[in-house]
């Protein structure tokens, strides 16, 4: 079972790099990012061993600051530590404040906004091929 997942994962990071080279910017609006922590994948799953990095960043949306509908190269867990945020996701709307975490499956396209009146701020841990360079967001691929 853990083998079926993970060559899944492989999987879909192996698409989702290949779309990302080609893909153009996401629009966006006072959002101001930086990368806290990187570091590639070792130990027990040898089967991800320096094939992937964690990454941790910190985006500060400003009052009225928004990322359109997008995708990510790979995977991640989202936690809010500050103000609130819209997210729209698969056509849904949901309210995350300062506590709530979401999860980003990398291949859902999702679109995130700070409605508020006060910087809000997310942290985003997430799984990335290990030569990926930049931003991980990607426009969102049309569903056919």
């Amino acid at each position: 079972m853990k083998r079926l997942l993970l060559s899944g994962l492989i999987a879909m990071f192996c698409i989702t790099n290949s779309f990302a080279q080609e893909a153009g910017k996401v629009e966006r609006k006072g959002i101001d990012g930086k990368v806290k922590y990187e570091t590639v994948v070792s130990g027990y799953l040898a089967d991800l061993n320096g094939k992937y990095k964690l990454r941790v960043s910190e985006n500060t949306f400003q009052p009225g600051g928004f990322i359109g509908d997008h995708h990510h190269a790979g995977p991640g867990i989202r936690v809010i530590t500050a103000g609130e945020f819209t997210l729209v996701e698969a056509g849904k709307t949901t309210i995350l404040k300062a506590g709530d975490s979401f999860y980003e499956a990398g291949d859902v396209s999702i679109a995130l906004q700070n409605r508020g009146k006060v910087p809000a701020v997310l942290l985003n841990f997430e799984i990335l091929p290990v030569d990926w360079k930049g931003a991980s967001n990607m426009p969102a691929k049309s569903k056919k």
